[in-house]
């Protein structure tokens, strides 16, 4: 199976859902596209960070990402 990106947006909000996802035993693929921009001697904008689980996993992540997009 693929990835599936199942969040967009600042790198403060990403990083907080990738630890309540990997608290739970799931793999999470981070793309970071403020710091590739960067680097390449790019601007990006604010809200440029992806966050990706298997396909197979989205059952289980889903009601974590449900509750922290409540939370926020």
């Amino acid at each position: 199976m693929g990835l599936m990106k199942v969040f967009s947006g600042s790198e403060i909000l990403a990083l907080a859902l990738k630890e309540k996802i990997e608290a739970i035993g799931i793999d999470v693929v981070k793309k970071d596209n403020i710091q590739s921009a960067r680097l390449a001697g790019f601007g990006s904008s604010g809200s440029a960070v992806e966050l990706f689980v298997q396909e197979t996993e989205y059952g289980k992540v889903s009601p974590v990402i449900e509750e922290f997009r409540l939370s926020i």
